[in-house]
């Protein structure tokens, strides 16, 4: 199996609702790929709230996600 590509979203500084919208963004962008598994999402915030609103709106895109805090910021991940 090749490797996935990474896609990062740098949304340090950012709040809601903007985290949210450029994630669903960049996730429609690529959601053929992401379905296949060719890609994986990586938002990284460090707003809280983003690790709510984002994982509740990908997985009810049927998508999984795993949200990890690392040093100063949370990273999200989303994958199919």
């Amino acid at each position: 199996m090749k490797n996935k590509e990474m896609i990062d979203i740098d949304m340090l500084g950012q709040v809601c609702p903007a985290c949210l919208l450029v994630a669903l963004k960049v996730i429609n962008e690529h959601r053929e790929r992401l379905k296949k598994g060719e890609v994986e999402i990586v938002v990284r915030t460090d707003h809280r709230d983003a690790t709510r609103t984002i994982p509740q709106s990908a997985e009810a895109m049927g998508y999984r996600v795993v949200v990890e805090k690392v040093k100063t910021c949370y990273e999200i991940r989303i994958s199919s």
